[in-house]
């Protein structure tokens, strides 16, 4: 098995796609994707590039139908539109980065974006992470508290600089021997590359 570098920011829309069907492509491909949570917006600011811009209503109402299409595609549903951007979207990806650490993680994203996409709970506040963490049997308050620390936001920004190294733009992407393939509609073609 290899490591397909899977870059990803809880915030994404497109992204409840990936996380919600990776573990099966991972899974039928005897592949192993390695979970980058990093900072999109960070990146997208400097880009100056705004995913959900409020003057241009046809495209946002398409995307919102297109992720209720491709999940219905893939198998599962999406109810759009969903609370965006998230208030506390660093926080959602360093708990991320702390749960990859401690073994819970690709359990916290998956569930952290079913509720958003399927119960239209935002990630990271009430009462989303609260469910979370009962679900997961994991302390709320001490989940924070860690999240918060200097040793995870340092994790996190140097995820986040490896995203610009690899000349990342978006969520989710996908890095396979230096070639990067960018949207969930591309994740099959990373793994074909790999293969090829």
């Amino acid at each position: 098995m290899t490591n397909i570098d899977f870059f990803f920011s809880i915030g994404s829309t497109y992204t409840y796609l990936s996380v919600t069907r990776i573990l099966e492509v991972e899974k039928k491909n005897q592949v192993k994707f390695n979970w980058k949570p990093f900072s999109v917006r960070a990146i997208m600011k400097e880009m100056n590039n705004i995913p959900f811009p409020k003057d241009k209503l046809n495209k946002v109402n398409y995307m919102w139908r297109d992720i209720e299409r491709r999940s219905e595609m893939y198998g599962f549903f999406a109810k759009t539109p969903v609370p965006y951007p998230l208030t506390e979207f660093d926080l959602a990806n360093q708990i991320a980065i702390l749960g990859l650490e401690k073994g819970w993680g690709i359990d916290y994203v998956r569930l952290t974006y079913k509720k958003w996409f399927q119960e239209g709970k935002e990630p990271a506040v009430d009462p989303s992470i609260t469910e979370v963490c009962k679900e997961l049997n994991i302390d709320r308050d001490e989940v924070v508290s860690q999240a918060n620390s200097k040793e995870i936001i340092n994790n996190y920004n140097l995820n986040t600089n490896l995203a610009r190294d690899n000349k990342i733009f978006g969520s989710p992407s996908f890095v396979v021997k230096k070639e990067i393939f960018w949207g969930d509609d591309r994740m099959e073609d990373a793994v074909n590359w790999y293969k090829k």
